[in-house]
């Protein structure tokens, strides 16, 4: 796979006629560019007689980022840039490579934003005024729902932890007539990872397993797959299940293969990490790309914090993405908590636990609510487990609180960390 990254150096040569960059090509100096800074004057900062012949024509769009863990950032890129990145990457995967360029057709189940956009793209493409958000007047129909000759949308309801009988069914059946229409009986499952285990569980726990139609491979690349998760799906999908890591402004950085392995996609990339504060084998990642010619971003902070295999700055050494920097918990005794950190600790002590939620209540004490995949709370032993790892790897004194249900937000995405002076409701494409 082409992985092929340009020097920071080169990037800058192909920047110089924006206006966000023009001081710090007078400097010589690049600082970290930040949302808030692509934000001011926006889209005057970036446009240049390129650009506006483009947007002219049709040839870049300006469009919002899915603000999945932060505020709603506007971009400026070439329609279908995120997808074409997307069918890119597949067509490349050594996993998914074959029965991509065989024709497999793409089942997407993510989240009802996602789904909604869809709808709305196809709006414009009729020529019809699309419905203005939050949310559409009515659930699209399945045409509607078809982004392109390869991929359907699935999901119509906000939480999928709330889908009923009727929204099964009719999932099962979309998904199973997809893979009808292949000629080897193939589709590739699209899917946020969350989503794609409430329906499993629901089909098992349902009786309609046996009408699930088994994909070719599994890809999620909408937002951390915790450890149990994964575990549940490949326990009971029998395909690679794949992972990309990317985001709406800069497309696809990293895949992983079936066995988890993490691999650079770096084209027309430079990627720096930096720690997120000092000592800190966390770090956030600092990216420059001119993959989008509308949008160059030079030392862009992307807001997402990986770890490497040996503890060093080297983006080649990624082992895995750990979560958001703003939702990182500075401890009291020091140092930062993770996603990923707790999530160890939930899969080696409580294999059971399905979506969780930690609350902080103040410097020492916290409660983590969590759901289970059977609906029965931890064993007592597994319990105590967990409560000691939590204890001894942040000083939290952590009481468990099991619940049937933890809602989603608003955005269709789950947050795992729930401090008082979160204002920011979680956002998704």
């Amino acid at each position: 796979m082409d992985a092929q990254r340009q020097t920071l150096a080169e990037m800058i040569e192909e920047v110089r006629d924006i206006p966000i960059y023009r001081t710090s090509i007078e400097e010589g100096s690049f600082p970290i560019l930040e949302k808030p800074e692509i934000a001011r004057g926006f889209p005057d900062n970036w446009m240049t007689p390129g650009l506006a012949r483009a947007l002219s024509a049709g040839e870049a769009e300006l469009v919002l980022s899915t603000g999945t863990h932060h505020a709603r950032m506007q971009i400026i890129r070439p329609p279908f840039f995120l997808l074409k990145s997307y069918y890119r990457l597949w067509s490349e995967h050594p996993d998914v490579a074959v029965t991509w360029q065989q024709g497999c057709q793409r089942v997407s189940i993510t989240t009802l934003l996602a789904t909604e956009h869809v709808a709305r793209v196809n709006a414009r493409r009729r020529g019809a005024e699309a419905p203005a958000l939050p949310s559409l007047p009515a659930p699209p129909s399945l045409e509607e729902r078809r982004l392109d000759e390869r991929t359907l949308y699935l999901n119509l309801r906000l939480d999928p932890a709330l889908w009923d009988r009727s929204d099964v069914e009719r999932m099962l059946d979309e998904m199973t007539a997809v893979q009808a229409a292949h000629p080897r009986g193939g589709y590739h499952l699209d899917c946020d990872s969350y989503h794609l285990a409430h329906l499993v569980q629901k089909a098992l726990s349902w009786g309609a397993w046996q009408r699930f139609p088994r994909p070719a491979s599994v890809i999620h690349a909408y937002e951390y797959t915790p450890t149990n998760v994964r575990r549940f799906l490949q326990r009971h999908i029998d395909c690679p299940i794949i992972d990309l890591f990317g985001s709406t402004e800069l497309g696809y950085l990293y895949y992983s293969d079936r066995h988890g392995r993490y691999w650079p996609y770096l084209d027309r990339m430079h990627l720096e990490l930096i720690p997120v504060e000092e000592g800190s084998t966390i770090y956030s990642l600092i990216v420059s790309s001119v993959r989008n010619p509308w949008m160059p971003l030079i030392r862009y902070r992307s807001g997402d914090c990986a770890e490497t295999v040996d503890g060093s700055p080297d983006p080649l050494r990624i082992r895995r993405f750990c979560g958001r920097e703003r939702e990182l918990l500075r401890l009291e005794r020091g140092g930062l908590l993770s996603q990923a950190h707790l999530d160890d600790w939930i899969a080696a002590a409580a294999p059971s636990v399905f979506v969780y939620q930690l609350h902080p209540r103040g410097p020492e004490q916290a409660r983590l609510l969590y759901t289970t995949f059977d609906g029965a709370p931890v064993e007592p032993a597994a319990a105590r487990e967990l409560r000691q790892r939590i204890l001894e790897g942040a000083g939290l004194d952590c009481a468990l609180d099991h619940r049937e249900h933890i809602a989603i937000g608003k955005s269709g995405k789950y947050a795992w960390l729930v401090q008082e002076v979160e204002t920011t409701e979680r956002g998704d494409l």
